[in-house]
């Protein structure tokens, strides 16, 4: 038997011990930051450095803090709150301290707080369309900066939300000077040098870009998306439909896909909005779906979607965010099971705005074959970032016994869900759980908000599998005699 020199074993050793199984990785989504808590403040933030924000955002608040914030609230409503400094403060403070040296960090879309336009508008009053531009990459920023400072030294792969608009929300304009602005923002501040070049010759058009992903993951590339131009609600800035630009970011995906199938490389895809049909509003506005009328979508068309499912071999993994909960789908052919899915998340958001408490997420990703093997999500106990406890809210694998988040185990999860047509078992039960992150905090509000999700799961599982609505139709509805 021949033997090996020593030296060839030691190697080996030592890059086994170089490279571990797993490694981890920081994702978060829908932040909302919220310039606007202390309205005030506005006219100083406006005149200050972005750098220099966290100076002012400290100082005390203004003796007029509540009735200002009173008749903000009446001008321009919002649901509930968005995220004040003190909460982003806390999210990212902690979660920094769960995981203080992960390889990256993504954030799955909109960086800024809800109603922006009419809020800005109504507390600067003639304010012009460039000034708003440039307030609003200026809020862009900020964000972006402090994702930098909570996590010195490691990329952060930031996609825009719908709300992240140099106009308004679900409106952009191919080339703006926010996307310009944007794009500067992310290559200086938030981008690794080796990517930041490519960044910036993609991302001005519509927001998007294709990095490669930080070794020792191998032969891996993030390609981000801006898909509010996927949108149904998505209009030019000047208020005009414009169907060429979501013809264009598909196109642009496909070829960027088509190049890495042909590199052998592995793929996440990042966006916004998630592709597929929305259960909540189909319901909340009385569709009947099975007496044929239409489900509500979250895009213009199936395009997103359709093109993922034709590179399940590539794509490992897609995330989203926008609902705010904790969700996941499987976006998978009518043909091919598992074999021709792609498995996607939907990470849960730091904003409290729908009544959820703050949530972020830590994964645990495979380096050689980009499979998502784990993660943990992790909730404060109040809305506000004030004296604030974040604990772990569950881990998938314990939760759900599957050895990782692959198309595989996505497509057994999402197999039992369809068949628990009560949503009683253990698994369907967890995950109505932890859909609304805090439920164990956010007393009667979110108990009924889970007793809703129970009601409705076959129309949850039903939407998990089938981003059509013909597929969405057959699952959801009894077949006729």
């Amino acid at each position: 038997m021949a033997l090996l020199p020593l030296s060839c074993i030691t190697a080996s050793l030592s890059a086994q011990t170089k490279t571990p199984s797993t490694l981890p990785v920081v994702m978060l989504s829908d932040i909302h930051f919220d310039p606007f808590h202390d309205p005030a403040k506005l006219a100083e933030l406006r005149a200050t450095p972005t750098k220099e924000w966290p100076g002012v955002l400290n100082a005390p608040d203004s003796p007029t803090l509540a009735a200002d914030e009173a008749a903000l609230q009446k001008t321009c409503p919002v649901r509930g709150i968005d995220t004040p400094w003190t909460l982003l403060q806390s999210s990212l403070k902690e979660a920094y301290q769960r995981q203080h040296e992960p390889l990256f960090v993504t954030v799955s879309g909109d960086l800024i707080s809800h109603s922006f336009d009419c809020r800005l508008h109504y507390l600067a009053p003639g304010i012009s369309g460039k000034e708003y531009s440039e307030f609003t990459a200026k809020t862009v920023e900020f964000v972006a900066l402090e994702l930098r400072w909570a996590f010195p030294g490691t990329p952060v792969y930031i996609a825009l939300g719908n709300n992240d608009s140099g106009c308004t929300d679900y409106h952009e304009t191919q080339d703006s000077a926010f996307l310009k602005s944007t794009a500067q923002s992310f290559a200086t501040d938030v981008i690794d040098p080796a990517n930041g070049k490519k960044l910036l010759s993609e991302f001005s058009r519509e927001g998007d870009y294709s990095v490669t992903l930080p070794k020792p993951m191998q032969h891996t590339r993030l390609i981000v998306l801006q898909d509010l131009f996927e949108s149904k609600k998505y209009e030019t800035c000047g208020d005009k439909p414009d169907d060429a630009a979501s013809d264009t970011q598909v196109q642009w995906l496909h070829a960027q896909l088509a190049a890495a199938r042909a590199a052998h490389e592995n793929v996440w895809v990042m966006a916004h909005i998630p592709p597929g049909i929305d259960p909540y509003a189909t319901f909340s506005k009385d569709r009947d779906v099975c007496a044929g009328q239409k489900p509500e979508t979250f895009l213009s068309s199936g395009k997103l979607a359709d093109t993922l499912k034709e590179f399940p071999d590539t794509v490992k993994l897609a995330i989203f965010a926008h609902t705010h909960m904790d969700e996941m789908r499987l976006l998978r052919s009518a043909t091919e099971g598992s074999n021709g899915a792609v498995p996607a998340k939907l990470v849960p958001s730091i904003s409290p705005v729908n009544g959820n408490n703050p949530a972020f997420t830590v994964a645990q990703v495979e380096p050689r074959t980009a499979i998502l093997k784990d993660y943990a999500v992790y909730a404060a106990d109040n809305q506000t970032g004030i004296a604030t406890n974040w604990n772990e809210e569950y881990r998938y694998s314990s939760t759900y016994g599957l050895p990782d988040f692959s198309a595989k185990s996505a497509e057994t999860l999402t197999s039992e869900f369809l068949a628990d047509k009560q949503g009683s078992s253990a698994h369907s039960s967890a995950y109505q759980n932890f859909f609304f992150v805090g439920l164990s905090s956010s007393g009667v509000s979110a108990s009924l908000k889970a007793a809703a999700l129970h009601h409705l799961w076959p129309a949850y599982a039903c939407s998990m599998t089938q981003d059509g609505e013909a597929g969405f139709r057959a699952c959801l509805c009894p077949a006729k005699p």
